[in-house]
């Protein structure tokens, strides 16, 4: 499965970047496999792995804050794994060329 995750704390300022690497401490302790991108994070593992590593960065949110917007979009696609590479060498093979990453 593969689980895009925003978590963004309100009333915190503009620059949110040291919550977002405190969220991505918490996911690189899980061991899971994850890229981070500009806009969200990306999470692969089972659903409950995943689902507990987010509700871990909601959490770290909430110590900080009164009000978190967490956003979730997951693609489980019948327990196929490594699909974070794979996923984009697809299309770099379709597109002929590698794509930005």
């Amino acid at each position: 499965m593969l689980l895009e995750l925003s978590v963004l704390p309100l009333g915190r300022g503009r620059s949110i970047s040291g919550d977002v690497a405190d969220m991505v401490k918490i996911i690189d302790a899980s061991g899971l496999d994850y890229r981070v991108t500009a806009e969200s994070t990306i999470i692969e593992g089972d659903w409950d792995q995943v689902m507990g590593v987010a509700r871990k960065c909601h959490d770290e949110m909430r110590k900080k804050t009164d009000r978190v917007i967490t956003i979730m979009h997951a693609d489980d696609y019948d327990s196929k794994t490594g699909r974070l590479n794979a996923s984009v060498e697809s299309v770099s093979k379709k597109l002929g060329k590698p794509v930005k990453k």
